[in-house]
C-alpha cells in the first residue's frame, strides 16, 4: 500500500481509512516521499511516454517543458534537467510541492488517461530542484548591465517575486514593498509548512537579494507611502497584493466567540512555527489542541485548514461543504491525505447558525440536495426541508474564500480602476491598469487563484513593464518652441 500511495496508482475511491494515530500516519508519509526522491525520479522519469502533444505541458500555466526534463532526468543528466526547468518557472521547486499536479499536468498525463496511473511530475520536479539547490548549481540571477531604471512592486508573494526575479535579470533596480515582516507572501504566511517548508521560501527570497532585490519590510502602501508617491519614485508600479480579504457568512450566531477567519488561523499557525510568540495561539483563540474544530469550505484553503487543526491536536475535526465530493474545488489528492489523516467530511450540508451564549458550541447546518445545472454547468444547491442537524463545535474556521481589499482607498488612488468583482482591470496583452505605468498581476487580477498561476502573471507583468520602459525612453522628448 505504501508503494502504491507513493506512485499515486490509488484512486481517491480506492483509499482504505487507515485508522493509525495522526502522529504514526504522517510520520509514514514522510518516509515515503523521502523514499521517492531517492528511488522513483528515474523509474518514473522512464514512464513519461514523450508524447506527441504534450498534454501536460499544454495544461501547465507556466508552460513547462516537462517531457524534456523527464527524458534528462531518465538519463542520469539531472543538471541539464534543472536548467530546463527552471527556464520557465521562478520557484519550479515550490511548485513540486504545492501545485494541485492532479488538476494539472498529472490529470492530464496520458498514461492516467489509459488508467495506468500518471507519471508523478510534481515529485520529479520537486526531487530535481532539490538536487539542484543541494549541488550548488542554483544561483542568482543578475544583469549584464544595469538599466539606471527602478520599479516598485507592491506584494511580496509569488507574483511580486517572480516579476522581481525577471526584472532584476533585465537590469532594473528592484523594490519589493511588503506590510509583513517576511518576504513570501502566501507562501510563507497562508501555506502550512506541512506541505511547504519555510525554509524552502527563504532560501528563494534571499536568492533574489544576493541577485540585488532590494527589501521592504513593514511598509503599506497608503500608509508609508501612497501609490501617487511611489509612481514618482519608479518608472513603473506592479501591484501584486494578492486577496486577502475573507469572504463572511451571515447566518445567526455568527459574532460568537472562537469561529474565525481562515487566513488568521493559518498565519497564527506559520508565525507560531517560524519561532514567533502569537497572542491568540497562546490564549487558545486561534489553537486548535484538545477542540472539536469544524472547517466550513471545500477548496484548497479549507484543506490546509483540517490538516493543520489534525497537527495542532484537535480533539475532532470535520469539514461542512454544500456540495460532494466530486464538485469540490480543492485538489483530490488533498482530500485524500485529510481523510487518511482523520479528517471528516460531512458532503452536501451547509451552516445555516452557530449555537452558543458567548462562544461558539455548534453549527447548526441543513442538508443539501443538488438539482439542476445552472448556466456554468454546475448543479445548484437545494437545501432539504427538515433535514437540519447540529455539529459540535468549539472551534469554527471559516474558509470560504478571499475577495480583494479596496485598493484604490487603502492606496490613496481613486482613479485606480476596479472590476465589478474588486479586483484591478488591466490590459491583459501588457497587464497594465488605466494608470500609465501601473500594472497588477496574480490574484488581485484574477482573483483567489492558483500559485502557479500568478507566477505565471508576474512573469507577463515584467515583460509588459520592460516594454513599457523601453518605449518611454525611446519616446521623443518634445522641444518647447522658442
Amino acid at each position: 500500500m505504501a508503494n502504491q500511495r507513493m506512485l499515486g496508482f490509488v484512486h481517491t475511491a480506492q483509499r482504505m481509512p487507515d485508522k493509525r494515530p495522526a502522529a504514526e500516519r504522517r510520520q509514514d508519509f514522510a518516509e515515503i516521499y523521502a523514499r521517492f526522491s531517492d528511488e522513483r525520479a528515474n523509474e518514473q522519469a522512464n514512464r513519461c511516454s514523450q508524447c506527441g502533444v504534450p498534454f501536460c505541458q499544454v495544461h501547465c500555466p507556466v508552460s513547462n517543458n516537462i517531457p524534456d526534463w523527464l527524458k534528462l532526468t531518465s538519463e542520469g543528466r539531472l543538471e541539464e534537467a534543472y536548467e530546463v526547468s527552471q527556464a520557465t518557472n521562478n520557484f519550479p521547486e515550490i511548485c513540486g510541492r504545492i501545485c494541485p499536479q492532479d488538476r494539472l499536468c498529472e490529470g492530464n498525463c496520458v498514461i492516467e488517461q489509459s488508467t495506468h496511473g500518471a507519471v508523478t511530475i510534481g515529485s520529479v520536479e520537486k526531487y530535481i530542484n532539490d538536487t539542484a539547490w543541494d549541488q550548488g548549481w542554483v544561483k542568482p540571477r543578475t544583469p549584464s548591465r544595469e538599466l539606471g531604471l527602478s520599479v516598485g512592486i507592491i506584494g511580496a508573494g509569488p507574483a511580486g517575486l517572480a516579476a522581481a526575479e525577471e526584472l532584476r535579470a533585465k537590469g532594473y533596480e528592484v523594490h519589493v514593498y511588503d506590510r509583513h515582516d517576511r518576504m513570501g507572501g502566501l507562501l510563507v504566511y497562508g501555506i502550512p509548512g506541512f506541505k511547504l517548508e519555510k525554509s524552502v521560501v527563504e532560501r528563494r527570497v534571499q536568492l533574489l537579494a544576493d541577485a540585488g532585490v532590494i527589501y521592504h519590510p513593514n511598509f503599506e502602501v497608503g500608509r508609508d507611502a501612497s501609490l501617487p508617491e511611489l509612481r514618482r519614485r519608479h518608472v513603473a508600479v506592479l501591484v501584486a497584493t494578492g486577496v486577502y480579504k475573507a469572504r463572511d457568512i451571515k447566518a445567526p450566531g455568527s459574532g460568537l466567540g472562537n469561529i474565525v477567519a481562515a487566513l488568521d488561523y493559518l498565519t497564527t499557525s506559520n508565525k507560531v512555527s517560524l519561532g514567533d510568540t502569537v497572542e491568540a495561539y497562546e490564549n487558545g483563540s486561534l489553537n486548535a489542541a484538545g477542540k472539536h474544530v469544524v472547517v466550513l469550505g471545500g477548496g484548497d484553503t479549507a484543506m490546509d485548514c483540517v490538516r493543520t487543526a489534525i497537527r495542532q491536536g484537535a480533539a475532532s475535526v470535520k469539514c461542512l461543504y454544500r456540495r460532494d465530493r466530486k464538485n469540490m474545488p480543492g485538489s483530490q489528492r488533498e482530500v485524500a491525505h485529510a481523510e487518511e489523516e482523520g479528517v471528516e467530511f460531512i458532503w452536501q450540508a451547509a451552516p445555516e447558525g452557530f449555537t452558543g451564549d458567548t462562544v461558539v458550541t455548534g453549527v447548526r447546518a441543513v442538508r443539501i440536495h443538488l438539482g439542476v445545472a445552472d448556466a456554468t454547468g454546475r448543479q445548484t444547491p437545494q437545501v432539504i426541508e427538515g433535514s437540519e442537524f447540529t455539529v459540535q463545535a468549539d472551534l469554527v474556521i471559516k474558509a470560504l474564500g478571499f475577495e480583494p481589499e479596496d485598493l484604490p482607498a487603502l492606496f490613496g488612488e481613486t482613479e485606480l480602476k476596479v472590476t465589478r468583482w474588486g479586483t484591478l482591470l488591466v490590459d491583459h496583452r501588457s497587464k497594465m491598469t488605466n494608470l500609465e505605468g501601473v500594472f497588477a498581476a496574480g490574484d488581485i487580477v484574477r482573483g483567489a487563484s492558483l500559485v502557479v498561476w500568478a507566477i505565471r502573471d508576474g512573469r507577463d507583468a515584467a515583460e509588459g513593464i520592460h516594454a513599457y520602459a523601453k518605449a518611454k525612453a525611446e519616446a521623443p522628448v518634445a522641444v518647447a518652441a522658442e
